[in-house]
């Protein structure tokens, strides 16, 4: 059922473009629909698109809020966590004597610098490979 209101839902919203791009505005549009010669007038046209525009966008709001009521009903009240099996992390306390924002840095690998070398130092020797 989702299925079929979602491909009727695309097809509305590609005719709308369509229909919307066709139309005359004031600074002339695509304007493919105009041209004398026809046994429409240009405000008989206009009316008609006008009208044809208007039922196709009722139509779109109506089949987005029907797929909206169906992906409500198929959900779950649960988290997305859940759904994979995952758990949240138990929150840990942090001492008090830690000051405000440490912990904020990445924990430094044991063969890293604890700061960054300085840009006009020489490139640092290789660690060893033995570790």
């Amino acid at each position: 059922m989702e299925n079929v209101v979602l491909t009727i839902h695309l097809i509305l919203a590609l005719a709308l473009i369509g229909v919307v791009l066709v139309q005359r505005s004031e600074g002339g549009g695509l304007g493919i629909g105009g041209g004398g010669g026809g046994s429409m007038s240009a405000r008989g046209a206009a009316t008609a698109m006008t009208k044809v525009t208007w039922a196709l966008a009722i139509a779109f709001i109506i089949t987005s809020l029907t797929l909206t009521i169906l992906a409500a009903r198929g959900a779950t009240g649960t988290s997305v966590v859940d759904q994979f099996g995952g758990s949240l992390p138990a929150p840990s306390s942090a001492p008090a004597e830690t000051p405000l924002g440490s912990d904020l840095l990445p924990p430094a690998s044991s063969s890293a610098p604890l700061t960054p070398p300085r840009a006009d130092d020489p490139a640092p020797a290789p660690a060893p490979a033995g570790n």
